[in-house]
Order: C-alpha cells, then sequence, then structure tokens
C-alpha cells in the first residue's frame, strides 16, 4: 500500500468527509478526512490506482485538489 496526503480547498462539513471517503472507496482506496487541517490522507495500491485518478475523482465532486 502507498499513502499520500493531499491538500483539498472546499470542504467544510462531514457531508463534505463523506462524499470524498465515500468517491475514494468506490475508486478503490482509502481516504481519511481531516477538515481542520484540509487534507486527504489516502492509502491505495499502486498499480490499481494512480494519483491523477485519485485526485480527478476528488475536484469531479466539486473540491479543489493543491
Amino acid at each position: 500500500m502507498k499513502n499520500i496526503t493531499l491538500n483539498v480547498e472546499g470542504m467544510s462539513c462531514n457531508h463534505c468527509v463523506m462524499t470524498i471517503e465515500k468517491t475514494l472507496k468506490e475508486l478503490g482506496a482509502n481516504g481519511k478526512v481531516d477538515l481542520a487541517a484540509k487534507t486527504v490522507e489516502v492509502s491505495y495500491e499502486e498499480g490499481a490506482v494512480t494519483v491523477e485518478s485519485i485526485k480527478e475523482a476528488i475536484e469531479d465532486q466539486g473540491y479543489d485538489v493543491k
């Protein structure tokens, strides 16, 4: 498993947390959102999921990945 931490703008509530974590799970990755730090820690299998696909999935939900 590979781990990355992404800075994500636009998250403000528990709905945002659930949306991002569910989206990542559907992609095949595990995400843990920290609203206060505006970060998402992602664990994923290299080769099955790419960093670009993770960022794209989050951005498709309306958030900005920095």
